[in-house]
C-alpha cells in the first residue's frame, strides 16, 4: 500500500457535491473513510457510499477532513489529473515476438513503454499477460468487478509459455484465469501465433483448454505475429505466408464447427490479416457474434463492409447531384483489394465521383508489416509524390496517434499536406464515415 496518493484533482464540476464541499483543482485526496486512494478503482469503489469522510491536502498544504452525506452511487463531480490516478504497470516479460522490441531507435519515448496493467485492460481494452500479478491483485479484480479482462495467453502449455514470454512466472496463467472466471470475471483471450512454435498441436491444446471455460472465457482471438525489419539480435521468427495462413484457417474452422455445435458459439476467431494473407474472403458479419475482439483486428472488415452497405442506399436516395470530384485513398497492402472494391462500387453508383486507391508499402517497418494502421507519414508522402491525387487525400484515423494528427514516425498531417500539395482528410475507421468522406456532398 502506498503512503502517498496521486489522486490530484484537475477539475471540479460546477454545482457538484465536490464544489459544495470546497474542493478545488490542485487538491489531493489522501483517503476516503480511512482508506488510501491508490487508483481510480479505489476511488470509485469507496466513493459509492452514502457517508464519506474525505481527508484532503489542499493546494496550500493544509489538511482538511470533510464529511459528506449523499445518495448511494451519487457522483462527487471530481476529475483527476491522471484519469487512472496511479501510474500504469510496465511489462516484466521479454517475449520472443514483442512488437515494441522491433521498433527502430529514435521514435518518441512513449512508443517504447510496454504496459501490462489489468486496469488498462478494463478501461481501454489492452491485453495483459498476468505475469506481474499476485493473488491479491487477482482478488482485487474480482472485488471491484473489473470485467471483462483481456489476457494475452499465447499458449496454455506452461513450459512453452515460460519460453515464449521469457519469464519464469508465465506458466501459471491457467490458474489465474480459472480464479478470475470462478470469481465471475469475463475473460477474452489472445493468441499471438508464431510459426512452428505455438501453432499446430500446441494451438489445438490452447483452444481446447480455453474453450472448456466458456462462457467465463467469452472469446479467443488468433492473431499472426507481426515481424518488422528491426529484429537484429532477437529470436528468429518466420512470417506467415499464403500456405501457412490457409493451414491455420482450416485448423481453426474445424474448432469453430465443433464449438458452435457444443456451445452455440464459435468462441475462437481469426484476425482479418490471416484471411487476407491466405487470399480468402472475410467471413460474413454474423460470423463474429457481436464482435467481442474487433479492437484486436478481428472482424474489422466485416463490420466496415456492413456499415458501408447499410449507409449506401440511405445516402444515395437522399442526396442531390454531386459536383465532379476526384479523391485519393492511401491504404495498406493487406486491405488494398477490399478498399478498391468499395471504391469501384462508389464510382459505379455516383457518376461524378472518381476514386484513386493507392497501395502503400511499409518501407518504415518492412514488407512483412502490411496493415494500414502501421503506415507512416513519410512512406505515404514518398510513395504518393508526383501522383495525381485530385481534390483530397483520405487517410485512416488508425494511422495516427490517439487524439493527435501525428503518425508513428512523428510526421504530421499538415506536413503530409505540404509535401503533397493536397488537402488531407482523416477518416474514422467506419464504413459510413468512409462513404460520406469520399462522396462529400448532400
Amino acid at each position: 500500500m502506498k503512503k502517498n496518493t496521486n489522486a490530484i484533482v484537475s477539475a471540479v464540476l460546477p454545482g457538484s457535491i465536490a464544489e459544495e464541499a470546497g474542493l478545488e483543482a490542485g487538491d489531493r485526496i489522501i483517503s476516503i473513510n480511512g482508506q488510501i486512494i491508490n487508483d481510480i478503482f479505489d476511488y470509485k469503489f469507496l466513493a459509492t457510499d452514502e457517508n464519506l469522510a474525505l481527508k484532503v491536502r489542499k493546494r496550500d498544504g493544509d489538511i482538511w477532513e470533510i464529511d459528506i452525506e449523499k445518495e448511494e452511487y451519487e457522483d462527487l463531480g471530481i476529475e483527476f489529473e491522471n484519469p487512472m490516478i496511479d501510474d500504469a504497470r510496465s511489462c516484466t516479460n521479454k517475449c520472443i515476438f514483442c512488437f515494441i522490441d522491433q521498433l527502430p531507435p529514435g521514435m518518441r519515448r512513449t512508443l517504447y513503454f510496454k504496459d501490462d496493467d489489468s486496469r488498462l485492460s478494463f478501461l481501454m481494452g489492452n491485453y495483459v499477460t498476468l505475469t506481474n500479478m499476485n493473488e491479491d491483485d487477482i482478488n482485487r479484480i474480482i472485488k471491484y468487478r473489473m470485467s471483462p479482462v483481456n489476457v494475452s495467453v499465447h499458449t496454455t502449455n506452461p513450459d512453452l509459455r515460460v519460453f515464449m514470454l521469457n519469464n519464469r512466472f508465465a506458466g501459471s496463467v491457467m490458474e489465474k484465469i480459472n480464479k478470475l472466471v470462478d470469481g465471475g470475471i469475463t475473460v477474452n483471450c489472445q493468441i499471438v501465433l508464431c510459426r512452428d512454435i505455438n501453432d499446430g498441436k500446441e494451438l489445438d491444446r490452447t483452444i481446447n483448454d480455453l474453450a472448456l471455460l466458456y462462457p467465463g472465457i467469452e472469446s479467443i482471438s488468433v492473431v499472426p505475429v507481426g515481424i518488422t525489419r528491426y529484429r537484429e539480435g532477437l529470436y528468429q521468427l518466420k512470417p506467415f505466408d499464403r500456405d501457412s495462413a490457409n493451414s491455420v484457417i482450416e485448423q481453426v474452422e474445424k474448432w469453430q464447427e465443433k464449438l458452435l455445435e457444443k456451445y452455440q458459439s464459435r468462441i475462437v476467431y481469426l484476425a482479418d490479416e490471416l484471411y487476407l494473407l491466405a487470399g480468402r474472403n472475410i467471413p460474413p458479419y454474423e460470423h463474429y457474434e457481436g464482435f467481442p475482439q474487433i479492437e484486436n483486428g478481428v472482424g474489422l472488415i466485416a463490420m466496415f463492409d456492413r456499415e458501408f452497405h447499410d449507409a449506401l442506399p440511405q445516402i444515395e436516395s437522399g442526396m442531390i447531384k454531386c459536383e465532379p470530384r476526384t479523391v485519393s485513398i492511401a491504404t495498406g497492402v493487406s486491405s488494398y483489394e477490399f478498399i478498391k472494391r468499395l471504391a469501384d462500387e462508389i464510382e459505379s453508383r455516383f457518376e461524378n465521383i472518381k476514386v484513386n486507391v493507392y497501395k502503400i508499402k511499409n518501407d518504415f517497418f518492412g514488407e512483412n508489416v502490411t496493415v494500414t494502421g502501421l503506415l507512416t507519414g513519410k512512406d505515404i508522402a514518398r510513395q504518393l509524390s508526383g501522383q495525381k491525387l485530385g481534390d483530397e487525400l483520405l487517410i485512416s484515423k488508425s494511422t495516427l496517434k490517439s487524439g493527435e494528427n501525428i503518425f508513428l514516425d512523428d510526421f504530421t498531417v499538415s506536413m503530409l499536406e505540404e509535401d503533397l500539395g493536397v488537402k488531407v482528410k482523416v477518416v474514422e475507421n467506419n464504413g459510413k464515415d468512409f462513404l460520406v468522406s469520399v462522396i462529400n456532398c448532400g
